[in-house]
């Protein structure tokens, strides 16, 4: 499968993690998409006359929605990432896929006009991506509490995979993610998964690295 990818695109991010969760490697072409556009130019309008990246072939198939490529990842090489194939999980899956636009379309906006100074209401921009984040914080708090983190089930899905990168990335977008507990565990337990693999602005999660708050030696040392 050929990718191609823009390395500050969340997008693009989600495909190449999805399939490093998967197990597979991509080959990876590079799109100069800012400054230089060249997602519209003759070649990549060939392949895609929307004029946008990422797109994903696999011989003659071209795939232009980063979501419908997580499906294809999932369904041609890690079937499991699709949750289990009773109807009611596979609608909750698309369900969730259909919300990550939602994040695309506010706080994914808001991130292209605060960094690459992209048109839009940037009020606006941020007001939608905070009632998206709300509802995102109220449902992994509904999961915690029947002992979950995933958006559906009790393992993760390409849904967690679609929603992940845009929520991660909304601070770059003067969306500060300190109100939201819950969705701060959820990119905690992704960050952790096997195979996870980091994009500029998001880490991979160091074995090493200590849970967020005053560490035991720095209690003791503050009561002494």
């Amino acid at each position: 499968m050929r990718l191609y990818d823009y390395i500050l695109s969340p997008s693009c991010y989600r495909v190449r993690l999805m399939a490093a969760l998967a197990g597979i490697k991509l080959d990876l072409r590079a799109v100069d998409f800012h400054p230089g556009a060249e997602h519209r130019g003759p070649e990549l309008l060939a392949l895609n006359p929307a004029g946008t990246i990422p797109i994903l072939t696999d011989g003659d198939l071209v795939l232009t929605q980063s979501t419908a490529m997580l499906t294809y990842i999932a369904a041609s090489h890690a079937p499991e990432w699709l949750g289990d194939d009773t109807p009611a999980m596979r609608a909750q899956v698309g369900q969730w896929l259909a919300f990550a636009q939602r994040l695309t379309d506010s706080a994914g906006a808001a991130r292209l006009h605060d960094m690459l100074q992209m048109p839009g209401d940037i009020v606006a921009l941020r007001r939608a991506a905070t009632r998206t984040l709300r509802e995102l914080e109220a449902a992994i708090s509904a999961a915690r509490r029947r002992g979950g983190i995933f958006l559906v089930g009790d393992r993760p899905t390409i849904a967690d995979i679609a929603c992940f990168p845009y929520v991660a990335l909304a601070p770059d977008g003067g969306l500060p993610l300190d109100a939201y507990p819950s969705i701060r565990l959820w990119m905690r337990a992704i960050r952790g998964l096997p195979g996870f693999v980091e994009m500029p602005g998001i880490h991979r999660l160091h074995e090493l690295m200590p849970e967020p708050g005053p560490q035991p030696d720095v209690i003791r040392k503050e009561r002494a």
